[in-house]
Order: C-alpha cells, then structure tokens, then sequence
C-alpha cells in the first residue's frame, strides 16, 4: 500500500509529464488513496485530463476534482460564439442533432434527448474540447438505455 506522500508525488509526476496538461496550477492531496485536485486549469478539457490523469496513477482508488478553470484574459469571448462553436463540436462528433449547447457568461449547458447513454457522454467530450469554456452543464435526458 502506497503512502499518501508517495501517491501525491506520483499523481504530481503524472500530471507534470502530460502533454496535455499545464499542471502548474494544480494541487495534490491524497488520504488513504482519495486524491483530491485543486487549483486551477486553463480550459475546460484540462479539468478533464488532470483527473484522468490522477486516475492512472496505482493506489488512487477516487479522485475528487475541485479544479477551476482559469482562462486567459484573451481567451474570453461572447456566449453566442461559445455556442456556435460548441455545437459545431457537437455536430463534429456525430452527436444527434436533438442535443443543442447553449452559453450563458462562459458556462456550457447541453439539453436535449439522445437515445444512449455513450452519446450524452459523448456530447460532454465534445463540449469539453471547445476553448473558452468555462464549465458544462449535461442536462441531456436519456431515453434509451440506461
């Protein structure tokens, strides 16, 4: 069993070598292999990979991410734009057409209906790629298997 030392420098390590990530503004905690993540990220689908990240690290059994996400100031742009490029990803990503992005002060919001459960999680991935978001609301109803 690692210790919590051990499991906070091998979360960090992972963090610092993803090429995905700019993990400068993130802190790692761990207790009993509960990692929790805090700080922030400069986008949106960083939040997502530094906690896929800690995930893949041996002895992290749940990874708690309170990672804001810190934009540029030159990153900052309108919500109708935020939109259209959300749902140009969505559409992009073969999501269904009954899936629409909405953008309220940087913040993404997915309604709709989709018939799996793949295809919501899906629509988020998507979503989670668009610069310039700040956070994302899945509000996508499922009405086939769940």
């Amino acid at each position: 069993m690692s210790t919590d030392r051990n499991i906070e420098a091998a979360v960090r390590e992972e963090l610092v070598s993803d090429p995905l990530l700019d993990a400068n503004g993130i802190v790692v905690q761990a207790a009993g292999g509960a990692v929790s993540l805090t700080g922030t990220v400069p986008s949106q689908a960083q939040h997502v990979e530094a906690a896929a990240a800690a995930r893949r690290v041996a002895g992290v059994t749940t990874v708690d991410t309170m990672l804001k996400v810190a934009l540029p100031a030159v990153d900052y742009g309108d919500d109708a734009a935020l939109a259209r490029l959300a749902n140009q990803a969505l559409a992009a990503n073969a999501v269904p057409e009954t899936v629409e992005a909405t953008a309220r002060n940087g913040n993404l919001f997915l309604t709709g209906t989709v018939s799996r459960n793949g295809q919501r999680d899906a629509a988020q991935d998507a979503a989670a790629g668009v610069a310039g978001v700040l956070s994302i609301t899945n509000e996508i109803d499922v009405l086939g298997d769940l």
